[in-house]
């Protein structure tokens, strides 16, 4: 979610389209961040009828954590694979795997 925000605030129907979950789904996911105090939600200027969803000061220290752990764990992978194995594997992580299978369970 935190990815997904704009600076000025975004709506959770924005949201839902860019994460490409329901709206149901990211408001869920949305008003358990705001239980935890790190998104606020705000009226919007533009819309009577619309909110915007907007990082907390914690929420933004909290994504500021992650965003610097995410980096060292990078970093760990770099040190531990190389960086073009690294690459490699971004790569594939984020190439566009297709409609999700459908498996038995065994």
């Amino acid at each position: 979610v935190f990815a997904m925000l704009d600076a000025e605030g975004t709506t959770v129907s924005e949201l839902a389209r860019r994460m490409g979950v329901t709206r149901q789904t990211a408001h869920q996911a949305v008003h358990g961040l705001i239980d935890m105090g790190l998104l606020e939600q705000e009226p919007d200027p533009g819309s009577a009828r619309r909110r915007l969803i907007r990082m907390t000061a914690e929420g933004r220290r909290v994504h500021e954590r992650a965003q610097a752990t995410i980096g060292v764990i990078e970093s760990v992978l770099v040190e531990r694979i190389g960086a073009d194995a690294a690459r490699a594997l971004e790569g594939a992580l984020r190439s566009d795997w297709g409609v999700p299978p459908l498996v038995a369970a065994p």
